[in-house]
């Protein structure tokens, strides 16, 4: 018995109290803080608005679900368990588990959205439709090879890309029909998304920046050209699946706008420079001001659903996740950089 105690590996308690990295805390501040269910939502509400759209329209909200569906089920399984194992702290590991659970629930909420709207023949025609098409499985796979890639900074690059640019493409339809005052409650799942991504993208473009900065200068410039070489890639295989989903509506340009915008949003959110020459006055302004958090029904910062009221926490801003004096996209997602 004695030896087998022997063979007992050491195993430390986590100490909030003693925080080694104060980003990690008041991440998990802000994450917990704006924590919520897609089932207090009341997305029936938003029938009628459906009923009112067209077939086009209809398959564009479905197909677009279906792709980011998909996209937070990847991220969910593969993306943050492949961060895990290089997380440096316990409490770096702690955020990296709500971010996991949190992407769950959003691949969840599509599916209440799914299950209100449509038959039970559209939904398996969307699930179909996400395992078939050419471009989303592209994304998909080319983001998960490198979630095994044994570069835990190609792991972050990846990361990063996916939540701050390759989402977006989806994002766009909610966000504009949300401007034209249909489908409220849609899109504020959306909403609510895009507020835990832009903490997530950010969380882990900071922890890129802190290890990017141990790197001696070749391989700094090597990892860069490399994360710029990835981003043109997705971006090419973005295109042709933003004229797969966008062409029958004619919004292509429109979105291509949108994703160049949030593509740059990435880079900075690694600390690195934009390669866009789109700004935030390039998107069409319906969707900029669609994508704010701050909505008619609900006051983000203090109230995170119907029914349930959490503690306020001091919003982290766009200095608190600098690294070495680096640009870095902000986190306070109530003021859209």
């Amino acid at each position: 018995m004695a030896d087998e105690k022997n063979q007992f590996t050491h195993y430390d308690a986590i100490n909030w109290n003693k925080v080694i990295d104060p980003i990690d805390k008041a991440t998990w501040e802000k994450l917990t803080e704006q924590f919520w269910l897609d089932t207090r939502i009341p997305i029936s509400n938003d029938l009628k608005d459906w009923r009112g759209l067209g077939q086009t329209e209809h398959r564009l909200y479905d197909h677009v679900f279906g792709g980011l569906t998909m996209l937070d089920t990847l991220q969910s399984q593969d993306g943050m368990f492949s961060l895990l194992k290089s997380a440096v702290t316990p409490h770096e590991r702690a955020v990296l588990n709500n971010i996991e659970f949190m992407e769950s629930v959003h691949a969840k909420s599509y599916s209440s959205i799914f299950e209100t709207l449509d038959t039970p023949a559209e939904i398996d025609e969307i699930f179909d439709w996400a395992s078939k098409n050419e471009q989303l499985q592209y994304k998909a796979n080319k983001i998960n090879a490198l979630y095994h890639d044994p570069n835990p900074l190609k792991r972050k690059v990846a990361s990063v890309f996916l939540e701050t640019f390759l989402f977006y493409s989806g994002f766009y339809t909610p966000l504009y029909f949300v401007g034209h005052n249909k489908m409220a409650n849609v899109a504020e799942i959306i909403k609510l998304i895009i507020r835990d991504e832009s903490v997530h993208g950010t969380y882990i473009g900071y922890k890129f920046q802190v290890a990017f900065q141990q790197l001696s200068e070749k391989e700094q410039q090597e990892l860069t050209t490399w994360a710029y070489d990835l981003l043109y890639d997705l971006y090419d295989n973005e295109e042709n699946y933003t004229h797969q989903l966008y062409d029958d509506i004619g919004w292509f340009d429109d979105v291509m706008v949108f994703l160049r915008y949030n593509g740059n949003k990435a880079l900075m959110n690694l600390g690195l420079e934009p390669m866009f020459a789109d700004g935030a006055e390039d998107v069409n302004p319906v969707v900029m001001n669609g994508i704010s958090t701050s909505t008619a029904n609900h006051d983000f910062f203090s109230q995170v659903g119907n029914g349930y009221r959490l503690g306020e926490v001091e919003d982290l801003s766009a200095d608190d996740y600098q690294v070495g004096g680096s640009k870095q996209a902000g986190l306070d997602s109530d003021k859209e950089s």
